[in-house]
C-alpha cells in the first residue's frame, strides 16, 4: 500500500508540474500574437528533398515578433527544391535555405579540388556569405576591405596607386582580389538559436527558435599559395567578404574602391 501510494503521489506531482510549465507559457504569450512555423527538429543535410524532410521538422508555436522572413507552415510550400545547406535543430524552415535540384552542387565530400590547391578555411558572419545559402562546388569572388592605417612615414611614399604624405594615412578601401575561387565546404560554427549564449550550449528558450543562420559559418576555398597569403592577409587585417561569381562573369572594369572613388 506504501508503494502504491508513493507512485500515486509521484504522478500528481508529474501532473502538477506540467500544468504549471504549460500555464507558464501561456502566460508568457499572453498578449502576444502566436503563429505557428516550421522548425527543424533533427540536422538535415545540404541536398535532402523539401518531400523527404518527414519528422526532421514539425510545427511549433512562437511569437510573430521573432517569426523569420520567408518562414515555412508546410513542407509543400518548398516544392521540389532541396536544402541548400545543413540546416540544424532550433531553426526556423525559411524559403531562402532551399535552392533548386539543378542549382545544387554536391557535399563538400564530393567536390573535385584541381591537384595542387591549398585549402583554406575563413569564419565569417552569413551577410559576408551570401545570406548563408552558399554551397560547395561554388565559385565566388573575394573582396576584402582595408581601414586606414597610420604609416608613420617620414616622407610621401605610393602605397596601391596612392600617394601618402609624411605622417599620413592609407586610404580606406575595397576591391575584389580574387576571381572564380571554388568553395570546397561551408559549415555553421554552431547551434543557429544560441546567439545569446556565449557558453555554446543550446538555449532552452523553445519559444524563440533561430531565425536564419545567425552563427558565423566556415568556408573552405582552395587556392594557390600566392591567393591563399592574400586571404589571409585580408582576413587577418581586414574584413572578408564573398560574392557568387558565375563562369560567364565579367572580371573587368573593376578598381580600387576609396571614399573618394565610391560616388564618382
Amino acid at each position: 500500500m506504501g508503494l502504491i501510494a508513493a507512485v500515486v503521489l509521484a504522478l500528481v506531482g508529474t501532473v502538477a508540474i506540467v500544468a504549471y510549465v504549460n500555464g507558464a507559457e501561456n502566460r508568457a504569450q499572453a498578449g502576444e500574437t502566436v503563429v505557428k512555423v516550421l522548425v527543424v527538429k533533427d540536422s538535415v543535410p545540404a541536398g535532402t528533398p523539401a518531400s523527404e524532410l518527414g519528422d526532421r521538422v514539425g510545427l511549433e508555436s512562437i511569437s510573430q515578433k521573432v517569426m523569420a522572413d520567408g518562414s515555412v507552415t508546410n513542407v509543400k510550400e518548398l516544392g521540389a527544391k532541396v536544402a541548400g545547406t545543413t540546416l540544424v535543430p532550433g531553426e526556423q524552415v525559411i524559403s531562402s535555405r532551399f535552392v533548386d535540384k539543378s542549382n545544387f552542387s554536391a557535399t563538400g565530400a564530393d567536390v573535385q579540388v584541381p591537384p595542387g590547391l591549398l585549402r583554406t578555411t575563413v569564419a565569417l558572419d552569413p551577410q559576408r556569405v551570401v545570406g548563408g545559402v552558399l554551397t560547395p562546388g561554388a565559385r565566388v569572388a573575394v573582396i576584402a576591405s582595408f581601414e586606414p592605417f597610420d604609416m608613420n612615414n617620414a616622407g610621401t611614399v605610393t602605397v596601391d596607386g596612392f600617394q601618402i604624405p609624411a605622417n599620413g594615412k592609407t586610404p580606406d578601401t575595397t576591391h575584389i582580389i580574387l576571381h572564380k575561387v571554388l568553395v570546397t565546404n561551408v559549415q555553421l560554427t554552431g547551434n543557429v538559436n544560441s546567439t545569446d549564449n556565449t557558453s555554446g550550449e543550446k538555449t532552452a528558450d523553445t519559444n524563440k527558435p533561430g531565425e536564419a543562420p545567425t552563427s558565423q559559418l566556415l568556408v573552405t576555398l582552395a587556392l594557390d599559395g600566392p591567393s591563399t597569403e592574400r586571404l589571409v592577409f585580408a582576413q587577418e587585417f581586414g574584413k572578408v567578404w564573398l560574392s557568387i561569381e558565375p563562369a560567364d562573369a565579367v572580371e573587368s572594369g573593376i578598381t580600387i574602391e576609396t571614399r573618394g572613388t565610391v560616388n564618382r
